[in-house]
C-alpha cells in the first residue's frame, strides 16, 4: 500500500534544534538502565509555507542503540540539516534520498524527514494519517512496564494500568527478572494480552530460560537477542512456541526482509526512528503486510510531536496488534504539546488536523529546553 499521493514541496529556510530534559512521572528501567528524564531533541522545520515539527528519539546514552543525543545533535547541525538546506526546496519523500551518503544515523534522518514532512502536509492541509492510509480513527493502546522492584510491585503497576484500561501489557525482562516476574502478571491477572521484551538482554545459551515463557501463552518475546544475531534469532524461534518479534534488529526494509527470510521473526516491531523514518516505516508495513507477517507500532518515549506521528502510522491496516502508542500521562505530567494524547476505552485518537494535528504549547517548550540552536542557509 504505497503512500496515495506525494507531499508538496517546501522552501527549507532552516531548521532549529533543542534538547529537551522532560521529567518522566516515575523511572523507567529497561535490561539497559534506568530513565529518570526523558533527553530528547526536537527538531523545527522553518520554510516559506509555515514550519514543521519533528522528534529526534535518541536517548542520552548509547544503549538501546549506537546513537545518542551528543552523536545526534552533532550530525544533526554539522551535516545533515545542511544537507537539506542546501537543496533549498524539496518534498518529504526527497528527505531520505538526500541523506543517503550519510551513513547511518537513522534517528536523526527520522526526526528531520518528520519535520519536513509536516512542514509539507500543514501547507496542503491534508493530515499524517490520511497521507499514510490511515484506515482506523484511534487505534489500540498498549502500556510498556519497566522492570519493578521485585514481582508484587510489578503486579501493583500492571493492576493500576489495566484500572485505566489499556488493551495490552508489555513487561521488561532480563536476566534473574524473568520467569517469576511474567509468573506474578500471570497469576493475578489471568488471561491477559501480555508480552515480554528482553531489550537484547540474552544469548542462545539462555534457551532453556526462554523456552520457560511459553507456558505463559505469550503474545510474544521481543527481541531476546542482540540485534545483529538474526540467525541466532532463528535458531531460537524453532525452539519456542511463543512468537519471537525483532525490534532492535529491523533497522529498514531490507533488515525486515532478510529476518523474514530467514524465519528469525514472526512479528515485527515497526518504530519510525529506529529504521530512519516514517516512510520507511510505511515500507516495512507494507512488506510485513503482504507477508502476512503482524507488524505493532513500538515507542521511545516519544512527546506528543512522535506520540502523533506514531498513532498515525498506527492507524495503517497491517497493525493488528496493539502498540505502545499509549497516553501522554503515561510517561509525562506536562507535555510540550497543546492537546496530549489520552486514553479512551484503550484507545488513542488519530489526530486529524493539519500534517501532525497537534499544536505546540511554547511556554511547556521553553520551560524544557535546555540548549537550542538555529541553522539558516
Amino acid at each position: 500500500m504505497p503512500i496515495a499521493s506525494a507531499a508538496a514541496s517546501v522552501a527549507l529556510e532552516g531548521f532549529e534544534l533543542r534538547v529537551l530534559h522532560l521529567p518522566l512521572v516515575a523511572p523507567f528501567t529497561t535490561s539497559f538502565g534506568t530513565e529518570t528524564v526523558r533527553e530528547v531533541i526536537v527538531v523545527r522545520a522553518l520554510t516559506s509555507d509555515g514550519d514543521g515539527w519533528g522528534e529526534i528519539v535518541t536517548m542520552a546514552a548509547p544503549l538501546y542503540s549506537s546513537e545518542y543525543t551528543q552523536s545526534a545533535w552533532d550530525v544533526a547541525l554539522r551535516w545533515l540539516a545542511p544537507a537539506l538546506l542546501d537543496r533549498g526546496r524539496l518534498a518529504p519523500e526527497e528527505v531520505a534520498s538526500v541523506l543517503a551518503p550519510f551513513v547511518g544515523h537513522r534517528m536523526v534522518k527520522a526526526g528531520l524527514e518528520l519535520a519536513v514532512l509536516d512542514a509539507a502536509l500543514r501547507s496542503e492541509g491534508r493530515a499524517l494519517g490520511e497521507y499514510f492510509g490511515a484506515v482506523r480513527d484511534r487505534v489500540p493502546s498498549g502500556v510498556s512496564v519497566g522492570i519493578q522492584r521485585d514481582p508484587a510491585a510489578l503486579v501493583d503497576a500492571v493492576g493500576g494500568y489495566l484500572d485505566e484500561g489499556y488493551a495490552r501489557i508489555k513487561i521488561k525482562i532480563k536476566p534473574g527478572r524473568d520467569i517469576a516476574d511474567t509468573a506474578a502478571v500471570r497469576d493475578a491477572f489471568g488471561a491477559i494480552t501480555l508480552q515480554v521484551d528482553a531489550n537484547s538482554a540474552y544469548t542462545l545459551a539462555d534457551v532453556d530460560t526462554l523456552a520457560e515463557l511459553d507456558r505463559f501463552d505469550l503474545l510474544l518475546i521481543e527481541q531476546p537477542l542482540q540485534e545483529d544475531d538474526l540467525v541466532d534469532h532463528a535458531t531460537l524461534a524453532r525452539r519456542l512456541r511463543t512468537p519471537v518479534c525483532l525490534d532492535e534488529s529491523i533497522v529498514s526494509a531490507k533488515a525486515a526482509a532478510d529476518a523474514l527470510a530467514l524465519g528469525a521473526a514472526s512479528v515485527i516491531n515497526i518504530k519510525a526512528g529506529r529504521v530512519g523514518g516514517y516512510l520507511e516505516a510505511v515500507a516495512i508495513h507494507d512488506l510485513c503486510r503482504d507477508a502476512a507477517i503482524p507488524v505493532w507500532c513500538g515507542g521511545m518515549l516519544e512527546t506528543g510531536i512522535g506520540r502523533a506521528a506514531n498513532a498515525a502510522l498506527a492507524a495503517l491496516p497491517g497493525f493488528t496488534l496493539p502498540g505502545d502508542v499509549s497516553a501522554s500521562s503515561r510517561f509525562y505530567t506536562r507535555d510540550i504539546v497543546t492537546e496530549p494524547a489520552v486514553l479512551e476505552d484503550g484507545h488513542v485518537r488519530v489526530p486529524t488536523g493539519h500534517g501532525l494535528g497537534i499544536e505546540i504549547d511554547p511556554v511547556a517548550l521553553e520551560d524544557f529546553t535546555v540548549v537550542r540552536e538555529t541553522l539558516t542557509r
